[in-house]
């Protein structure tokens, strides 16, 4: 509606159909025309053309057929921008929202931060508790330790000098009574010889008398004899019925002799294929011939199950196979099913041999470990031990687990040239003995090269389980378990000439496991014995965190020179 009052800002155009009004002329440029000495009012300046021109447009706006339309028009834009001014306020409204919603976010930010500042402050308060009380108790231990020294040495003093009194008052009483043997050894001697002297004929006819005595009694048994005897074997000669007794009892004498023999033989290779060791097995936890001989008033203890892994460090997945492997077997025993044989391969010193024994112990089983090493040097006698040493197992009433350490020595392919024919005999004995699984005893085979394996082994082989190298979780558990093993349990015993210096341990441990990366579980033992070594061979028996990593560096160093020995 501003073109109507003949307001100008920006002009904006007519509605169409309407008489655009013209510019109003330009006031004059002098003063008013009644002359420049009169005072100017409020309205000296006052224009009325522009009322004039609305007067003019109204008039013509209502005559024109397009009011009605101008009036909608001007309405619309009122209306237009009341909406732009709501929609002002709205976005004014949501910016004070959003900044109030920022004020609560950077309020909770801080409260945040604050809280994060205090849980610092209370793990930062709770380390330094926890270091104080570390501190406290080695302070305590130290003082214990200092303690138990003294008292040792004390103790060690006290018993120094009683067994100086004990052996000073032994030796005075051996110097008395030696004193008083002597003096008991001359008087005797003095008195005997003054007898001697006094009795010398009287001794002399005594004696010639006794050795007539003895001659003719001597004499006179001589002849008794020989008449007794003679006589006896003239009536036993012209006696024909006694010579026939006589010649019937030593016959039946030597048919005795002959069957006792015999059955004696028999019946010590009954004991033998029952409880006596066969020569093929090296170790075993069943009752033996030998040990009954040798502890003939102890009774056998049946040992109590276990738990299979119990000091076996073995990564998650193979920890679930195995021991999946032992349950079954565990069940299979008490409820005499048939056992399943198994195949353990890997790297040397990974822990199959340890497992076999868990396995068995964790089954109630009696187990029996044999190297098959010793097979090919046996020559002819391999069929036979072969047969006993399977003769032996199915005798076992609580079931054995025979483990074959190094089988691939023995079981390997019989079509190569390398094989001789008594050990191709002895695997075909082998083969013919474990060609049916047995409820008697269970097969576990062990090898650093099953590719060797004949293929009627692998036929007979159920379970196949990789024993791979310790991954860094496992030698860290492996460090700790052998660090614990060989160094803190004999530090903190005190019945040993070994003490520990003051560092980290646990630090220490897994910088060591990280170090030792590619070892077996048996070289890191090792490491823990050597760790052993050095604190008994120093000169004041205290273990340092310098000797410690002089230890890793070398085992680390045979480590790679072992591997470069290994072939390409």
């Amino acid at each position: 509606m501003s073109w109507l009052f003949g307001l100008n800002k920006g002009q904006p155009e007519a509605p169409s159909g309407l008489p655009v009004p013209p510019p109003p002329p330009p006031p004059p440029s002098g003063g008013s025309s009644g002359g420049g000495d009169k005072p100017k009012d409020k309205w000296s300046n006052f224009d009325p053309t522009g009322l004039e021109r609305a007067a003019q447009a109204a008039k013509e706006l209502d005559k024109s057929r397009h009011a009605k339309e101008a009036l909608d028009l001007a309405r619309m834009q009122e209306q237009t921008v009341q909406l732009e001014h709501q929609s002002k306020m709205k976005e004014y409204e949501a910016a004070v929202e959003q900044l109030k919603g920022d004020q609560i976010r950077i309020q909770a930010e801080e409260r945040r931060k604050t809280l994060n500042e205090e849980t610092k402050q209370h793990q930062a308060r709770a380390q330094y508790q926890d270091k104080l009380a570390r501190q406290r108790y080695e302070d305590q231990m130290r003082q214990q330790q200092a303690l138990n020294e003294e008292n040792l040495r004390k103790q060690e003093e006290s018993v120094q000098k009683q067994e100086a009194m004990r052996k000073a008052t032994i030796e005075h009483e051996m110097e008395l009574r030696h004193k008083n043997e002597l003096l008991r050894i001359e008087a005797e001697s003095k008195a005997r010889a003054r007898v001697e002297r006094e009795n010398a004929d009287i001794i002399r006819e005594q004696i010639r008398l006794k050795a007539a005595e003895h001659r003719q009694t001597v004499l006179e048994s001589i002849k008794t004899a020989g008449a007794v005897f003679g006589e006896g074997f003239r009536a036993f000669v012209s006696d024909w019925d006694k010579v026939t007794a006589t010649v019937a009892g030593l016959t039946l004498l030597a048919v005795g002799v002959y069957s006792a023999r015999n059955a004696t033989a028999v019946a010590g290779r009954y004991i033998e294929a029952r409880l006596g060791k066969p020569s093929l097995v090296r170790e075993t936890s069943r009752f033996t011939v030998g040990e009954a001989i040798k502890h003939p008033t102890v009774k056998r203890l049946k040992s109590k199950p276990q738990d299979a892994l119990e000091g076996v460090v073995l990564s998650p997945s193979l920890e679930e196979r195995v021991r999946d492997v032992a349950i079954a077997t565990r069940n299979t025993r008490q409820n005499k099913g048939l056992y399943r044989n198994i195949l353990m391969y890997g790297p040397p010193g990974t822990g199959k041999t340890l497992f076999a024994k868990k396995l068995a112990m964790h089954s109630g089983m009696d187990y029996a470990i044999m190297t098959g090493g010793d097979v090919a040097p046996m020559g002819r006698d391999g069929v036979t031990a072969m047969h006993k040493v399977f003769d032996w197992a199915n005798t076992s009433r609580r079931g054995l687990l025979l483990f074959v350490d190094e089988a691939d020595a023995f079981l390997r392919k019989r079509a190569t040239e390398k094989i001789s024919e008594d050990l191709r005999a002895t695997l075909n004995a082998f083969l013919y003995r474990t060609g049916e699984q047995s409820n008697k005893f269970m097969l576990v085979l062990a090898s650093n090269q099953p590719e060797q394996f004949d293929w009627a082994i692998n036929d007979r082989i159920d379970e196949i389980v990789n024993f791979a190298l310790p991954g860094p979780e496992e030698r860290e558990r492996l460090v700790r378990l052998y660090f614990d093993k060989y160094v803190l349990e004999p530090a903190t015993g005190g019945r040993q000439r070994m003490k520990l210096a003051q560092f980290d341990y646990g630090k220490k441990c897994s910088e060591i496991a990280k170090r030792t990366e590619g070892m077996s579980g048996r070289e890191i033992s090792k490491l823990g014995v050597a760790w052993q070594a050095a604190a008994y061979s120093s000169e004041d028996g205290v273990l340092t965190e310098a000797m410690i990593d002089a230890r890793v560096d070398d085992a680390v160093k045979q480590h790679l020179q072992k591997m470069d020995w290994l072939p390409p």
